[in-house]
C-alpha cells in the first residue's frame, strides 16, 4: 500500500531527498556541486499534488493533472548541469509546472522567468514561490516564451519537444546556452547547444526519458 502524504514526517522527506541525491544524481553524471546542493535543499514534495507527495523523490515523472507532468529528478538535473549555469545568468525556463525547477534555479542564477501554460499550476507555483523574489512566473503558451524580457543567457526546456521554434530560441542572447529534451523518431533524448546569430544548434548528450511538453509538435507533412 502506498503511503499518503500525511503519514510522512518532515524527516521522512529529508531522508528521501538525500537518497535521491545519493542514488539518482551522484551516480549518473550530475557533476556540478551547485546543482546537487540545490536539489538536496529544495523540498520537492511541496511542488507536487498532495496525493503524490510520497512519490516526489522517485525516479519517475509525476502526474500534475490537466495533461501536465513533472519531469524526473534525473532529467532535470542533467539539463541543469549541461546548461553550465553562472551566478549572473538570466534564465528562461519553459515548462515551470508548479515551480520546482524554478525554485532550484533561484539559488543558482540571478533571475528566472518561468513560463507555464496551465492556470492551476501557475497558481500553485505563485503560492510556493511567494518568497522567491528572483523568479517571475508567466502564464501562457510554452512555445511563446516571454519575449518582452529578452534576451536571456540560458533557455531551459524542462521536458521533451519535437522541435524548438525560432520564436522561442530567438529570445536567447547571441552565444547563449540552450538545453532541452528532444523527441526524435519516438526516442527521447536530452540535448544542449547554443544560439548564434539566427541559428540554433543542439546536440543530444543522453538518452533519458523526459515528460512531453504541449505546444511543440512538429508540423506533419502532407502525404497523398
Amino acid at each position: 500500500m502506498t503511503l499518503s502524504a500525511p503519514a510522512l514526517r518532515h524527516d521522512d522527506y529529508t531522508a528521501m531527498r538525500q537518497a535521491m541525491v545519493a542514488s539518482q544524481l551522484r551516480t549518473v553524471a550530475v557533476t556540478d556541486p551547485r546543482v546537487v546542493t540545490a536539489m538536496a535543499q529544495v523540498p520537492r514534495e511541496r511542488f507536487v499534488p498532495a496525493a503524490s507527495a510520497a512519490l516526489a523523490y522517485r525516479d519517475t515523472a509525476i502526474d500534475m493533472g490537466q495533461g501536465r507532468a513533472l519531469n524526473t529528478p534525473l532529467a532535470t538535473a542533467r539539463l541543469l548541469v549541461q546548461a553550465r549555469l553562472q551566478p549572473g545568468d538570466r534564465v528562461l525556463l519553459i515548462g515551470a509546472a508548479a515551480g520546482y525547477t524554478a525554485a532550484v534555479l533561484a539559488s543558482l542564477v540571478a533571475e528566472v522567468v518561468a513560463v507555464e501554460v496551465t492556470p492551476a499550476l501557475v497558481a500553485q507555483a505563485r503560492e510556493a514561490l511567494a518568497d522567491t523574489p528572483n523568479v517571475t512566473l508567466v502564464e501562457g503558451p510554452l512555445e511563446a516564451g516571454h519575449p518582452s524580457a529578452q534576451p536571456y543567457d540560458v533557455l531551459i526546456v524542462d521536458g521533451a519537444v519535437e522541435e524548438l521554434p525560432a520564436t522561442l530560441t530567438s529570445q536567447v542572447a547571441d552565444g547563449g546556452r540552450i538545453v532541452s529534451g528532444l523527441i526524435e523518431r519516438g526516442v527521447f533524448r536530452l540535448a544542449a547547444g547554443a544560439h548564434r546569430g539566427a541559428a540554433t544548434a543542439l546536440t543530444p548528450f543522453a538518452d533519458i526519458d523526459s515528460v512531453r511538453l504541449p505546444g511543440f509538435a512538429r508540423p506533419r507533412s502532407f502525404t497523398f
